[in-house]
């Protein structure tokens, strides 16, 4: 679900530039971990199986990432999705805690998803989130697998984990875990807004599949 696509109705010129914004410092993040690695467009799209113009777009702020697309981009570039979070301004972070108004957020807005980093900054094999899905709100619209596991818990509202094409609609209070080789992504099929507590776990030797 990449692109600039928005089911929820016409945006003021504040939320238009608040989106620009978003899509700019994710575009300049993105060059500047490529850069930093010593890769071409043309080597992170091999990494990743995305199209050079799919990569270019996205650096130069004309496309919008979708969760799918971003779990690649880290995978290819090895560092945390939450690098692409943007950094709070309350303070200097902390090695082991994050307290509730400093947690670091991903905007997704053309895919209806904020991704709220639950665990501090900087590499590791575990990777906690609050997600928020509005309603029709997804990963994207291609399944995608990797290595390590991936857990969650229902907070509020429905999420809907589609597991080697078989969907499964969950509620408040159910929870899930998965090896993450498994064909995998989700949505939110609701008009209601779903919360979510996402676990992933990595190995250093991570890499897309397919």
């Amino acid at each position: 679900m990449d692109g600039r696509g928005d089911t929820n109705g016409p945006k003021d010129a504040a939320t238009i530039d608040s989106d620009e914004a978003i899509d700019q410092r994710l575009g300049e993040t993105v060059r500047l971990l490529r850069q930093r690695a010593g890769l071409s467009i043309q080597d992170v799209a091999n990494r990743t199986g995305l199209s050079n113009g799919m990569i270019s777009q996205l650096e130069r702020a004309r496309a919008m990432p979708s969760v799918r697309t971003l779990r690649l981009l880290s995978i290819a570039l090895d560092v945390p999705i939450s690098y692409f979070f943007e950094t709070s301004d309350q303070g200097e972070p902390q090695r082991y805690i994050v307290r509730k108004n400093s947690r670091r957020l991903l905007r997704l807005t053309a895919s209806g998803v904020v991704k709220e980093a639950l665990t501090p900054a900087g590499k590791g094999q575990l990777e906690l989130y609050e997600l928020t899905l509005n309603p029709g709100g997804s990963s994207g619209t291609d399944f995608f697998q990797h290595t390590g596991e991936k857990a969650g818990y229902i907070l509020s509202g429905s999420l809907r984990l589609w597991l080697d094409n078989q969907a499964h609609l969950l509620e408040a209070g159910d929870s899930f875990r998965f090896p993450s080789i498994v064909p995998h992504m989700f949505d939110n099929p609701t008009q209601q807004v779903a919360r979510v507590i996402w676990v992933t776990t990595l190995r250093q030797d991570d890499s897309p599949a397919g």
